[in-house]
């Protein structure tokens, strides 16, 4: 199951200004990319959004260093998906997050990310309670 549309980050401009501005979180098989938001920042042709609620956008890359194998990036994005998910109701509002594998990812399972995901999240302050 995918996460919901108003909380994907799809677009390239978007990703290379999160790579570019954004802070940076790392943990033995995740890095994190974190930029916030402002909301009259928000206001593109991708994502346009009232100023009170921008939701969190999330991106992941899982690139070929990671596994030649298509099935096995695609089950790890699956996985981070389904944490995302889980985590989803606690983000704050008005993130652009990407999440960058490691190749060490390949043998890790869902308990192993959620904490990951969970840890990077409230580093970056990006979780509510986290601050």
């Amino acid at each position: 199951m995918a996460l919901p549309k108003a909380n994907r980050l799809k677009h390239r401009d978007d990703f290379s200004a999160v790579f570019r501005k954004g802070i940076r979180r790392s943990s033995a098989n995740l890095t994190l990319r974190a930029l916030r938001k402002s909301a009259d920042s928000d206001r593109d042709k991708h994502y346009p959004a009232k100023e009170s609620e921008v939701p969190s956008r999330i991106g992941i890359s899982v690139s070929q260093k990671v596994s030649k194998r298509a099935v096995i990036r695609n089950r790890i994005k699956r996985l981070l998906r389904a944490a995302f998910r889980h985590l989803l109701p606690r983000l704050k509002k008005g993130w652009c997050l990407v999440v960058v594998v490691k190749p060490e990812a390949q043998r890790c399972e869902y308990q192993q990310f959620l904490q990951e995901l969970e840890q990077l999240l409230a580093e970056a302050e990006v979780l509510n309670g986290h601050s």
